[in-house]
Protein backbone atom coordinates (compact mmCIF):
# COMPACT_ATOMS: atom_id res chain seq x y z
CA UNK A 1 0.00 0.00 0.00
CA UNK A 2 1.69 3.93 -1.08
CA UNK A 3 1.98 5.97 1.64
CA UNK A 4 0.26 9.18 1.55
CA UNK A 5 2.57 12.70 0.36
CA UNK A 6 4.02 14.33 3.34
CA UNK A 7 2.65 17.78 3.86
CA UNK A 8 4.48 20.49 5.48
CA UNK A 9 2.56 22.01 8.46
CA UNK A 10 2.04 25.77 7.08
CA UNK A 11 4.02 28.07 8.67
CA UNK A 12 2.07 31.64 9.40
CA UNK A 13 4.07 34.84 10.41
CA UNK A 14 2.80 37.04 12.92
CA UNK A 15 0.57 38.97 10.69
CA UNK A 16 -1.22 35.53 9.86
CA UNK A 17 -0.04 35.29 6.14
CA UNK A 18 1.19 32.44 4.73
CA UNK A 19 4.81 31.21 4.02
CA UNK A 20 5.33 29.46 0.95
CA UNK A 21 6.73 26.34 1.79
CA UNK A 22 7.48 27.27 5.12
CA UNK A 23 10.59 29.13 4.40
CA UNK A 24 9.51 32.78 5.10
CA UNK A 25 8.43 35.44 2.92
CA UNK A 26 10.27 36.16 -0.68
CA UNK A 27 12.65 39.56 -0.79
CA UNK A 28 14.34 41.60 -2.76
CA UNK A 29 17.27 40.25 -5.04
CA UNK A 30 18.99 42.52 -2.74
CA UNK A 31 18.35 40.70 0.24
CA UNK A 32 15.86 41.86 2.85
CA UNK A 33 18.41 44.01 5.48
CA UNK A 34 19.26 46.58 2.07
CA UNK A 35 16.91 48.46 0.61
CA UNK A 36 15.52 48.45 -3.21
CA UNK A 37 18.32 49.72 -5.67
CA UNK A 38 15.81 51.17 -8.07
CA UNK A 39 12.22 52.50 -7.55
CA UNK A 40 9.96 54.31 -10.11
CA UNK A 41 9.21 56.95 -7.20
CA UNK A 42 13.05 57.13 -6.67
CA UNK A 43 13.45 57.45 -9.78
CA UNK A 44 11.32 60.10 -10.58
CA UNK A 45 12.22 62.12 -7.78
CA UNK A 46 15.53 62.03 -9.20
CA UNK A 47 14.78 63.56 -12.06
CA UNK A 48 12.98 65.87 -10.76
CA UNK A 49 15.58 67.33 -8.45
CA UNK A 50 18.30 67.16 -11.18
CA UNK A 51 16.12 69.43 -13.89
CA UNK A 52 14.80 71.75 -10.84
CA UNK A 53 18.75 72.19 -9.98
CA UNK A 54 19.75 72.56 -13.33
CA UNK A 55 16.96 75.36 -14.04
CA UNK A 56 17.40 77.24 -11.28
CA UNK A 57 21.54 77.60 -11.97
CA UNK A 58 20.04 79.02 -15.25
CA UNK A 59 17.38 81.28 -14.14
CA UNK A 60 18.42 81.87 -10.36
CA UNK A 61 16.44 85.70 -9.87
CA UNK A 62 13.37 84.43 -11.47
CA UNK A 63 13.44 80.69 -9.19
CA UNK A 64 14.37 82.24 -6.18
CA UNK A 65 12.40 80.67 -2.97
CA UNK A 66 10.39 78.70 -5.89
CA UNK A 67 9.45 75.19 -4.28
CA UNK A 68 10.05 71.98 -6.37
CA UNK A 69 7.29 69.54 -5.06
CA UNK A 70 6.39 65.69 -6.37
CA UNK A 71 2.94 64.49 -5.27
CA UNK A 72 1.30 61.52 -6.96
CA UNK A 73 -2.19 62.31 -7.81
CA UNK A 74 -3.90 65.88 -8.64
CA UNK A 75 -7.20 66.36 -6.74
CA UNK A 76 -10.39 67.01 -8.31
CA UNK A 77 -12.57 65.93 -11.12
CA UNK A 78 -10.35 64.57 -14.15
CA UNK A 79 -13.82 64.44 -16.18
CA UNK A 80 -13.92 68.21 -16.07
CA UNK A 81 -10.55 69.26 -17.40
CA UNK A 82 -8.24 66.32 -18.17
CA UNK A 83 -5.85 65.31 -15.89
CA UNK A 84 -3.11 67.57 -14.74
CA UNK A 85 0.54 66.52 -15.00
CA UNK A 86 1.32 69.26 -12.89
CA UNK A 87 0.32 72.29 -10.82
CA UNK A 88 1.91 75.71 -10.92
CA UNK A 89 1.14 78.58 -8.21
CA UNK A 90 2.15 81.68 -8.75
CA UNK A 91 1.47 83.74 -5.52
CA UNK A 92 3.11 80.55 -3.42
CA UNK A 93 5.89 80.67 -5.80
CA UNK A 94 5.35 76.57 -6.03
CA UNK A 95 5.47 73.76 -8.68
CA UNK A 96 3.89 70.46 -7.99
CA UNK A 97 4.12 67.34 -10.69
CA UNK A 98 2.31 64.50 -10.63
CA UNK A 99 4.35 61.59 -10.88
CA UNK A 100 1.30 59.26 -11.58
CA UNK A 101 -0.04 60.56 -14.75
CA UNK A 102 3.21 61.95 -15.90
CA UNK A 103 4.47 58.38 -15.49
CA UNK A 104 1.61 56.69 -16.78
CA UNK A 105 0.14 59.31 -19.55
CA UNK A 106 4.19 59.32 -21.38
CA UNK A 107 3.32 57.67 -24.59
CA UNK A 108 7.30 56.98 -24.92
CA UNK A 109 8.22 55.50 -28.60
CA UNK A 110 11.30 53.89 -26.20
CA UNK A 111 10.45 52.90 -23.00
CA UNK A 112 14.24 53.24 -21.57
CA UNK A 113 15.81 55.07 -18.79
CA UNK A 114 17.11 58.37 -21.05
CA UNK A 115 13.54 58.45 -22.73
CA UNK A 116 11.84 58.58 -18.99
CA UNK A 117 14.46 60.92 -17.99
CA UNK A 118 13.96 63.18 -20.72
CA UNK A 119 10.19 63.38 -20.51
CA UNK A 120 9.81 64.42 -16.62
CA UNK A 121 12.72 67.06 -17.65
CA UNK A 122 10.62 68.44 -20.19
CA UNK A 123 7.37 68.49 -17.99
CA UNK A 124 9.77 70.86 -15.24
CA UNK A 125 10.43 72.90 -17.89
CA UNK A 126 7.19 73.12 -19.19
CA UNK A 127 6.11 74.11 -15.78
CA UNK A 128 8.81 76.18 -14.80
CA UNK A 129 7.87 78.14 -18.29
CA UNK A 130 4.41 78.52 -17.35
CA UNK A 131 5.25 79.56 -13.62
CA UNK A 132 7.49 82.42 -15.35
CA UNK A 133 5.17 82.97 -18.41
CA UNK A 134 7.76 82.52 -21.00
CA UNK A 135 8.20 79.64 -23.78
CA UNK A 136 9.33 76.55 -22.41
CA UNK A 137 12.50 76.24 -25.45
CA UNK A 138 13.59 79.57 -23.98
CA UNK A 139 13.73 77.40 -20.49
CA UNK A 140 16.87 75.78 -21.15
CA UNK A 141 17.67 76.18 -24.84
CA UNK A 142 21.18 74.08 -24.57
CA UNK A 143 20.00 71.36 -23.09
CA UNK A 144 19.00 68.75 -26.04
CA UNK A 145 21.34 70.28 -28.82
CA UNK A 146 23.57 67.14 -29.75
CA UNK A 147 26.48 68.66 -32.24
Amino acid sequence: MPRPPRRRPEVRDRSGRRERHGRGMRSAVTGPQLPSLRSRPGFFDSCVAAAADYVREIWPAELQGVSFEVAGLPGGDPAAHGVDRWRVSRRERRVVLYRVPIERMAHLHRDDEWHRRSYIESCVFRAVAELLGRDPWDIAPERYRHF
